[in-house]
């Protein structure tokens, strides 16, 4: 399994980034998918979350309104579309990927609920 993050990079306060996490070695339709992101020195956070169909999305509080997770099943690729961004958003974003047995849809929102990890694209928001 491969997670393969992308579209991190430096933007003013204000700006906008979209995100990708492109999957590959997997059934992508079987995973849910989340987004978490990191500062160095500080404890990895959760971000937003989709699940497997896609008809269900959950937000950090901080970032609810001006973040927006989706997916697109035919390219195995999660996004994050990253509104309104803040200084406080700069961080190294990871996707991850957690495998779904049978009919559950469910969310995830803790970072040992999944499976497989990106290697991380550094998002920096300038004031």
């Amino acid at each position: 399994v491969q997670l393969q993050a992308s579209g991190g990079g430096l933007v003013q306060a204000g700006g906008s980034l979209r995100l990708s996490c492109a999957a590959s070695r997997i059934t992508f339709n079987n995973y849910a998918m989340g987004w978490f992101r990191q500062v160095p020195g500080k404890e990895r956070e959760f971000v937003a979350s989709i699940s497997k169909s896609g008809s269900k999305a959950d937000y950090a509080d901080s970032v609810k309104g001006r973040f927006t997770i989706s997916r697109s099943d035919a390219k195995n690729t999660v996004y994050l579309q990253m509104n309104s961004l803040k200084p406080e958003d700069s961080a190294v974003y990871y996707c991850a990927a957690r495998f779904i047995a049978g009919g559950a849809d469910s969310i995830f929102k803790g970072g040992y609920e999944y499976n497989y990890w990106g290697q991380g694209t550094l998002v920096t928001v300038s004031s």
